[in-house]
């Protein structure tokens, strides 16, 4: 099967940020900021549609149109506790869609009136875990109109991880690595006398998950979803965030495929039907057919190798491949100690596999721990002149990984949630590929990304995606590459250590050569505070550890609505901050509406030009520059070049103020944090 993913275990230890938090520990830590959701005026009861929280006038023509309605729970009808917003790691708001959710006790209930006809919806929600770990199962009574009432049983037997990467599964355990520093302390436990006492549970995280129901029939707009604990729920809280609600089509009929049926597949899930896939598989390839597979839950415990094929479902709310975790007699080759559910392509080195297309059903994963060398992932492997589109994957570990060299494959219309690690991932030597019109929600790593390790990713493109609530890391991250464009995106809410848009020099990754192209998204409270620094991130950071930053790179046409501290950083960690620069930036056409702090950070040598970047609501003084901390008579080592038409500021004055020009030392390592208003239209 494909490489495992053991450079993973060294992307999230926290272990190259050390050496900053360890030089920065006496400062004081940055101040928190709460979280404001869209503020709409409608009357009580009507439907309120969003998207990431927003007015949907101030995405239009970013991010994935799927045919979802999103309604936030805050903005529903209910007789619970609206929570509210906030943007601290580790709490409930801070993880929910817009910062805020209702939490229901038994007997409570929260309301949505459907925006348009529907006949499905999607609740994200959140259940307490269980006293020792392992999660619970509670009920959810959903009516509409008060009647039709049908029950959703809901777990958390899929959420609440605790402590540092790669987390555990026990609220009670003690700290993973003693010999880490922490910012709990400011110190490492380990070398400490005496030894500090930390709070179990020790950083809580991931509570959210999300589940779908078929409602049996269409309902017409202005009709009312009631979502309601039952009076004797298990679950002492139940909090909803949001309610996605759609129209879905008929199951789609394919009567001149390869039926997987007829080949013993068990539609019903009570027997294993991966020896019928494969069946299928074989009998399609060789009669030059499609595989189908009609509605239904089938049971597949490993991986489905698929080379030369074209798998097709019902629709992924009919067609639905769900299998549990195994733990295998004996590790493999690439390091797995278990396997799962999941369509693999060949590994590179075996020749990879190609002009695969896969289709219009779901895969339902049993990962509820991290371990970074499983391939428990919904798809992977090396797939070249392939498709994925229209797929549901949830609770895998990554819901798409490949392991190139691979290319010209593509990704649209997939619904990818609830992953203990990655959304997607273009890992080493990826080329010539597009992940379009996706929805990728509460990942727990970077929701897509592009990482070249040990070979370039090339000439690829993240176009029109929408990534919410990333648990930890980053909504798009790339990491070196040559050519590669990220557009017309969408992305919402970060939670920790990372941000919206990241550019790193990190992780073993090639260098950037050519040009990255990174144009017309938004990003909306974005910029968290990171956690081994004790300092805020900008919406979009640039970050080098292992190489300089030196491609030409261009932010056009970006908006960076309510950031959290700053809209923009450039940062060097602080070992190598005299060895790695960042050069050859260039920020245009930009809109900046509110950030707790500045407009742009920078704390690293090199140089950046900016031009028609407007600015407003703006916290603190509009740029920021400490370059690498020397406070040399000279000036700053990063400089800043006008090019004119960049407008605006905040209670300082104008943003990029003549006196801040070209390197003035501004720097003001950790200020305080003044929230913004909500963003509004320009």
């Amino acid at each position: 099967m494909s490489r495992s993913i053991t450079g993973a275990a060294a992307r999230r230890s926290g272990l190259p940020l050390r050496g900053a938090a360890t030089a920065l520990a006496a400062v004081t830590a940055a101040a928190g900021l709460t979280g404001t959701a869209f503020a709409d005026t409608a009357p009580a009861g009507a439907a309120v549609v969003t998207r990431a929280s927003l007015a949907p006038s101030l995405v239009a023509g970013r991010g994935a149109e799927l045919g979802i309605s999103e309604q936030e729970a805050e903005n529903a009808a209910t007789n619970g506790t609206v929570l509210a917003p906030d943007r601290t790691a580790y709490t409930l708001p801070a993880e929910a869609s817009g910062r805020s959710a209702v939490k229901l006790a038994p007997g409570q209930y929260v309301e949505f009136t459907l925006p348009a006809a529907a006949n499905a919806i999607t609740v994200r929600y959140s259940l307490p875990d269980a006293p020792n770990g392992g999660g619970i199962t509670a009920p959810l009574d959903v009516t509409v109109n008060g009647r039709n009432r049908s029950t959703m049983t809901l777990t958390s037997q899929y959420s609440w991880l605790y402590n540092q990467y790669p987390f555990t599964n026990d609220p009670n355990a003690d700290l993973l690595h003693s010999d880490w520093w922490i910012t709990e302390c400011g110190c490492v436990p380990s070398a400490t006398t005496p030894t500090p006492q930390i709070t179990k549970p020790f950083r809580q995280n991931h509570f959210y998950d999300e589940q779908r129901l078929l409602l049996g029939r269409t309902y017409k707009a202005g009709d009312k979803v009631r979502l309601s604990v039952p009076a004797g729920s298990a679950a002492a809280w139940t909090a909803v965030d949001l309610l996605d609600s759609q129209l879905v089509g008929a199951p789609h009929v394919n009567l001149a495929a390869a039926n997987v049926l007829a080949f013993g597949a068990d539609p019903f899930g009570k027997r294993d039907s991966a020896d019928a896939f494969d069946k299928a598989v074989a009998f399609a390839k060789r009669a030059h057919l499609k595989v189908y597979i009609p509605p239904g839950t089938y049971q597949v415990n490993r991986h489905i190798v698929v080379d030369d094929v074209t798998i097709e479902g019902a629709g992924s709310w009919y067609t639905v491949v769900k299998g549990h975790q195994v733990t295998l007699a004996t590790p493999a080759a690439d390091g797995s100690v278990h396997t799962g559910v999941g369509f693999y392509g060949r590994s590179a080195a075996e020749g990879g596999s190609r002009n695969v297309h896969l289709s219009g059903f779901a895969i339902e994963g049993d990962v509820r721990e991290r371990i970074d060398t499983d391939q428990v992932n919904g798809i992977g492997g090396s797939l070249s002149d392939s498709s994925v589109d229209g797929l549901y994957i949830h609770h895998t570990k990554v819901g798409m990984w490949f392991d190139g060299p691979m290319k010209n494959f593509t990704a649209t219309n997939n619904v990818i949630t609830d992953q203990i690690a990655d959304g997607l991932n273009f890992h080493t030597g990826v080329t010539d590929s597009v992940v379009r019109n996706n929805l990728v929600r509460n990942s727990g790593d970077d929701g897509l990304a592009m990482w070249a390790e040990k070979t370039q990713d090339a000439r690829n493109t993240f176009d029109h995606n929408t990534v919410q609530s990333p648990v930890l890391a980053n909504g798009i991250a790339i990491y070196g590459g040559t050519d590669n464009t990220v557009s017309n995106n969408l992305i919402a809410d970060p939670v920790r250590e990372g941000s919206a848009i990241h550019v790193g020099s990190r992780f073993g990754a090639e260098p950037f050569t050519g040009h990255l192209w990174i144009t017309d998204n938004t990003t909306v409270r974005a910029g968290t505070h990171e956690l081994n620094w004790n300092i805020g991130l900008g919406a979009i950071w640039f970050y080098a550890l292992e190489k300089n930053i030196d491609a030409d790179i261009r932010v056009t046409g970006d908006n960076f609505l309510d950031s959290t501290y700053n809209a923009m950083m450039l940062v060097a960690d602080w070992p190598v901050k005299d060895l790695y620069s960042v050069t050859g930036l260039h920020f245009k056409d930009i809109k900046v509406d509110g950030t707790g702090t500045s407009v742009l950070s920078a704390r690293v040598a090199g140089s950046a030009t900016f031009e028609n970047v407007d600015a407003r609501n703006v916290g603190a003084v509009g740029v920021n520059n400490c370059g690498t901390f020397h406070f040399t008579p000279a000036g700053s080592e990063f400089s800043l070049t006008d090019l004119g038409g960049n407008d605006g500021g905040g209670t300082t004055g104008p943003w990029l103020a003549s006196w801040e020009l070209p390197n003035t030392i501004t720097c003001d390592d950790r200020p305080p944090v003044v929230a913004p208003p909500a963003p509004s239209a320009w």
